[in-house]
């Protein structure tokens, strides 16, 4: 009964000629028959592109996996998985039988570079003062130059060994030989995880611990293909229950076969402290809005010939506001156009006014 009284009504304005271009004139009473409500248009600084799950990750330039450099036994362990530890730190200490055989290599090569130093010095003399010929000379130097090189190459295995300069410095004048090796942290950070335990023998590059430095999180997102475009470089990440934010700073090309989504990345601004790395949590990808933007229901948009309109009021009925539909949230949608955030335009029981707009000659 009230769609024909609503279709009786647009036909006799249709047929009074009250239709205009771009206006639409009715009275009062005739909003009030057709359960028209107004509304203001709400001005839009963002909107939601969409919401993704997201995984909290550690960027991989900042973890580092710290390895045996020599093999041998676990002795001691002074840190565990969650614990803050200083660069140089020792993490675990191992008796390496293979540093013992390095030392004595060392010293012996050390020797080796003492006793031909008088040799080397002599007929260095002797070739300055034309005593002796030019091919002595040469294998005397060679014979000199290739010890100091198998000295200094043994002192940089027992560098990578975890010796410091100091210890190394100390063995060459005491020739104390050991075998207990320090293993220190390359980083300041936080220890990972931990992968050996006290008396467990390792081999040489066994892994031992995994430290990262938290001080910068990404979040990983998996998007579907089809939505990757809404995505653009720069964009903000909302992580919800949260006042923390990202930049999205990565969108992959490959699509993931099993499930047919696109990898982006997204760098956390600010504090990481509210969120922890290998989280799952909820997030909001939006768009800032750069230009004047309103939010307005759906159902307060009408279609036609490919375009979108708005009813606005005027004094007369309504003005036909051609609009630009730059985003959907949920139930509402934001818009660009011709409009203002005074104007007032049909919210609800619109359905007349695009019934009597589509009654020219087109469906929504």
């Amino acid at each position: 009964m009230r769609l024909m009284l609503i279709l009786g009504f647009i036909g006799s304005l249709m047929a009074s000629g009250v239709w205009a271009e771009n206006t639409l004139q009715l009275t009062q009473e005739q909003l009030d028959n057709l359960g028209i409500s107004l509304g203001q248009f709400e001005t839009a600084q963002q909107f939601t592109v969409l919401n993704a799950p997201a995984k909290v990750v550690i960027p991989a330039a900042n973890e580092n996996s710290v390895s045996a450099p020599q093999a041998g036994v676990i002795v001691k362990i002074n840190a565990s998985t969650g614990d803050s530890v200083k660069k140089d730190q020792v993490l675990t200490q191992i008796n390496s039988p293979d540093l013992l055989a390095t030392q004595r290599m060392y010293l012996k090569a050390l020797n080796d570079v003492q006793l031909n130093l008088l040799a080397y010095e002599r007929d260095k003399k002797l070739i300055a003062e034309g005593i002796i010929a030019d091919r002595r000379w040469q294998e005397t130097n060679n014979q000199y130059q290739t010890l100091v090189f198998e000295a200094d190459e043994l002192k940089q295995l027992l560098e990578i060994s975890g010796m410091t300069t100091s210890e190394i410095e100390q063995l060459a004048k005491t020739h104390q030989l050991s075998g207990q090796l320090n293993v220190r942290a390359p980083i300041t950070g936080i220890v990972l995880e931990r992968l050996v335990l006290v008396g467990e023998r390792v081999n040489l590059q066994a892994p031992l611990f995994k430290i990262a430095t938290l001080d910068q999180l990404w979040l990983e997102l998996n998007i579907p293909h089809e939505r990757v475009g809404s995505i653009n470089l720069g964009d903000e990440v909302l992580i919800d229950n949260t006042s923390t934010s990202a930049e999205v700073m990565l969108i992959g090309h490959s699509v993931n076969p099993d499930n047919q989504t696109i990898q982006v990345k997204a760098k956390i601004r600010g504090k990481q402290d509210e969120v922890r790395s290998g989280q799952t949590i909820n997030t909001q990808i939006i768009k800032r809005l750069k230009t004047s933007a309103f939010k307005v229901p759906n159902t307060a948009i009408a279609q036609h010939e490919g375009k979108v309109f708005v009813f606005v009021r005027n004094a007369t009925g309504f003005s036909i506001s051609p609009i630009t539909v730059i985003g959907k949230q949920g139930d509402d949608s934001i818009i660009t156009g011709n409009i203002s955030a005074n104007d007032t335009l049909a919210v609800k029981g619109a359905v007349a006014l695009k019934a009597k707009w589509l009654g020219l000659g087109s469906a929504e």
